[in-house]
């Protein structure tokens, strides 16, 4: 929760200094943006394969749960598709941008404005941080109206770090490496698909 504050608070930081003209270059015509992404894709690419017991975690998986990460990304992405119904100013596309986040909002939002705009952007930022905030403080209660694997699928592609504490407690430690599978699964959808939809 702390991190997601944290990001909060740049973001209201940086739309500070945009709306004051604090930097002394204009953000929007030069490829800060850009440079920042491919940073944080390495650093990503770098986690990944420095963490071996991701590998062994995946071993030790039960077959049939390899489907919870393909049904999260299915229902995330009919559920914005249907939200684009209720905004007739954004397309299928855009919201489904949006929706392919999965809970990682600083890549996606980074893809996103990019690709589509600072507004969209936003839009991605703030949804993603929801999403993640939401499986924090609603944990508990998911795991009682609807069984244990259901805050693993609120909780997208953090549910392999700072979700997954919430998870462990609340769901039990038999779900860790279901959770760490799953958020890795989500996690490296996440560049794929949100410029899929942004490239429509």
């Amino acid at each position: 929760m702390k991190g997601s504050l944290i990001i909060v608070g740049f973001f209201v930081l940086g739309a500070f200094c945009g709306a004051f003209h604090l930097l002394p270059f204009d953000i929007g015509e030069s490829r800060v943006s850009f440079y920042v992404l491919c940073g944080l894709m390495f650093s990503v690419g770098l986690s990944i394969g420095n963490d071996s017991q991701t590998l062994k975690n995946f071993r030790a998986l039960n077959p049939r749960l390899v489907f919870l990460p393909i049904a999260t990304i299915l229902g995330t992405l009919g559920a914005a598709a249907l939200v684009s119904l209720l905004l007739p100013h954004r397309n299928v596309a855009d919201c489904m941008a949006v929706g392919s986040g999965m809970g990682y909002y600083s890549l996606s939002s980074i893809f996103i404005t990019e690709y589509k705009g600072p507004e969209l952007g936003t839009v991605a930022l703030l949804s993603n941080i929801f999403r993640e905030i939401m499986t924090l403080l609603c944990a508990p209660l998911l795991v009682r109206w609807f069984g244990n694997l259901a805050p693993i699928a609120s909780g997208g592609a953090t549910t392999m770090d700072t979700t997954l504490p919430i998870i462990t407690r609340c769901a039990g430690q038999q779900f860790v490496v279901v959770s760490i599978f799953h958020g890795f699964v989500t996690d490296f959808s996440v560049p794929f698909l949100v410029t899929f939809f942004c490239s429509i």
